[in-house]
């Protein structure tokens, strides 16, 4: 059991610590196409956060041409670059699933103010 935990702490990426739920994040994630190999941006707000240790994901959803687009992602996945926080949102759920029946306006976030140090 201890070799199974073991290989697990070597694949965790710590830095992502601080991505809360109705977070405004850029996700950048390496896309592989033939031989090549890109980075592509998917940004939107962070809904939900699940699991544990190797196995927890994030959901990231944004409007696209009018159509809600969700990815889930491994937070500790190697296809994650960097993962940006553009703003930080003022939340008071721990998953914003209402996002997905509300357009326009009412599919907003509002932002939280940080104080200065």
């Amino acid at each position: 059991m201890d070799l199974v935990k073991a290989l697990e702490q070597e694949q965790l990426k710590n830095e992502y610590t601080d991505l809360a739920i109705g977070d405004y994040v850029k996700v950048h994630l390496k896309i592989k196409e033939g031989t090549r190999e890109r980075i592509q941006i998917f940004e939107g707000t962070v809904i939900a956060r699940k699991g544990k240790g190797l196995s927890e994901t994030f959901t990231v959803r944004r409007l696209a041409s009018g159509v809600g687009v969700e990815r889930i992602l491994p937070i500790h996945s190697p296809k994650i670059e960097k993962i940006e926080t553009v703003r930080k949102g003022r939340i008071r759920r721990a998953k914003l699933y209402y996002l997905r029946d509300r357009v326009g306006k009412a599919a907003k976030v509002k932002e939280k103010l940080v104080a200065k140090k």
